[in-house]
């Protein structure tokens, strides 16, 4: 079994990327393999972002780690909010007001012209410098409005083309079976299971990724 760090303080989302990539793993947060802080994320892409975030965790623990980075991405406002998207609209904001804001940035561009994306790199670097990185991708459109009770974040105003529900409509798993998140995290686990993957993830060498 592979023990990899997830770059984040965060169980609950160690406990879905456990799931995700099944009992070939051991998944632990960065607390527990005794890291407690993150450089800021200040890369122009997700990649960017979440290789800081990786490599920080795989210097510091001399464990392969994980990283993530996400973003929502609005054909009718140039791929904006993009890696902004925690952010868009001004720091502060509730999921709600966000979303709010992004409906009246959207309020007079009509449904077909409302296409969007959701995008998630998920990066892993190793403590022998080693860096790869999955992009999953689940395309959709902005919705009129919020619909549905779940979910997090945009997820009420993202319609998903393949399922006809907006992701806050949608149940755990027919979400994960969509979403950018669950795609990038299968593209890690089939490249994993390869003799290069294996490889990568067994290579026990010590240096600094953050060079």
């Amino acid at each position: 079994m592979t023990r990899l760090a997830v770059a984040t303080l965060n169980a609950g989302k160690v406990r879905e990327f456990q799931e995700a990539l099944g009992t070939a793993f051991e998944l632990v947060t960065a607390a527990e393999a005794g890291v407690g802080a993150f450089p800021d994320e200040t890369g122009a892409s997700y990649e960017e972002n979440a290789l800081i975030k990786a490599g920080h965790v795989a210097a510091a623990s001399g464990l392969p780690a994980l990283a993530d980075d996400s973003g929502l991405e609005v054909d009718a406002l140039g791929g904006a909010p993009g890696v902004y998207t925690a952010r868009f609209g001004g720091p502060g904001l509730t999921d709600g007001e966000r979303m709010a804001h992004l409906l009246q940035r959207l309020r007079h561009v009509p449904d077909p012209a409302r296409t969007a994306r959701f995008v998630c790199v998920i990066v892993l670097a190793t403590p022998a410098g080693a860096v790869e990185a999955f992009r999953g991708v689940s395309e959709g459109r902005i919705l009129q409005g919020p619909r549905g009770a779940g979910g997090f974040g945009y997820d009420p105003i993202f319609g998903s083309n393949e399922l006809g529900l907006s992701f806050a409509e949608a149940g755990i798993a027919q979400k994960r079976r969509v979403s950018h998140r669950g795609r990038a995290l299968a593209a890690f686990r089939e490249w994993a299971a390869s003799p290069e993957g294996a490889a990568v993830l067994t290579d026990t060498t010590r240096r600094d990724v953050e060079e």
